[in-house]
């Protein structure tokens, strides 16, 4: 049986997904039935995410960006696709128009959104005071949560994975020496990355500071830089885990004792599984929705060059802590 209401989010990344859990979750809770459908761009990974979660009865994709004229296609699509699944109500969750306008041709009863801008148009709701305009998207949501009374219990994604998936990589790494620190040496956007020469200092430092197992992953692009900094670091066991699918690798994050990486996915991930995650927040704004995120800030603040003024020595120091707790850091 198909759930009455859909939840759609426009924002194309796999950590988007994540933030967003908690708020899809509220709104599971305040349906009929408890679930709902969710819809999300490809990019998103919410198929492989999101297959363990309970509230989530299905999942559809839909494109969102492109030029104006590929633009204007996906706007048809999208209506076609809402008709399609006969939904009663549907939450927009960004203030973006296309979505807002997708529903109303596709004459879906109720629609609640953001309301800022030109939503407030296609929307059944009040929207959010206008005052949130300049919000981080997170912050739209919490206020509009509050405006439609669904109290949302804990903005801890807590992602679900499935039990297979876990025993599998148990399986894979079994010899592999405790703590277990995840690297996530790739990010959403090359501005967002940390240099190569960064890494590479860091690595190195960290093979002599722990006995036990580094893991690098990134997906199959980030393969071949993983091999690289093998390579150049000698040290404890540095294990080039590139090749991971989505949910093996959210499932050796959630077995991981550490994890550091750029503001990306893979810390997304970390937070979700539960895994205390130091991001390299040199240039973006510092995530706050979860308490296993530990930011690392440039000195002086974020800034367009602020992931080159993190250095290798002082993530170090930040981590160090959490290495002699695992009781195997070494001073070598």
């Amino acid at each position: 049986m198909r759930a009455p209401t859909a939840v759609i989010q426009v924002k194309p990344g796999i950590g988007d997904v994540i933030w967003h859990l908690p708020f899809v979750r509220a709104i599971a809770a305040s349906s009929p039935g408890g679930r709902v459908a969710f819809l999300a761009p490809p990019t998103s990974g919410a198929l492989d995410l999101l297959g363990a979660e309970p509230c989530i009865a299905d999942i559809l994709y839909f494109e969102h960006a492109g030029s104006e004229l590929r633009r204007g296609v996906n706007l048809i699509r999208l209506v076609r696709l809402l008709r399609r699944q006969h939904f009663r109500r549907i939450w927009i969750l960004d203030r973006t128009v296309r979505p807002a306008l997708a529903a109303w041709l596709a004459a879906i009863p109720e629609r609640i959104g953001l309301g800022l801008g030109s939503q407030q148009h296609f929307i059944t709701n009040r929207g959010i005071d206008r005052a949130h305009f300049h919000d981080e998207p997170i912050g739209w949501l919490t206020a509009l949560m509050a405006a439609m009374q669904v109290p949302v219990p804990t903005r801890e994604p807590d992602l679900p994975v499935a039990s297979e998936v876990l025993l599998e990589i148990d399986a894979r790494f079994a010899a592999a020496p405790r703590p277990w620190i995840v690297l996530g040496i790739a990010a959403s956007h090359p501005d967002k990355d940390w240099p190569d020469a960064h890494w590479a200092q860091f690595a190195g430092l960290l093979r002599q500071r722990t006995q036990g197992s580094i893991f690098l992953i990134g997906g199959p692009r980030n393969a071949a830089r993983a091999q690289a900094l093998i390579a150049q670091t000698p040290g404890a066991a540095l294990i080039n885990a590139c090749d991971l699918q989505l949910m093996q690798s959210v499932a050796l994050l959630r077995r991981a004792d550490l994890f550091v990486g750029p503001n990306s996915g893979p810390l997304n991930l970390a937070a979700a599984s539960g895994t205390d995650a130091f991001g390299l927040f040199g240039n973006t704004p510092v995530l706050t929705y979860s308490r296993y995120i530990h930011a690392i800030v440039p000195e002086g603040g974020v800034s367009p060059d602020g992931m080159g003024r993190i250095t290798p020595a002082e993530v170090l120091e930040k981590i160090a802590f959490y290495l002699a707790a695992s009781g195997t850091s070494s001073t070598a």
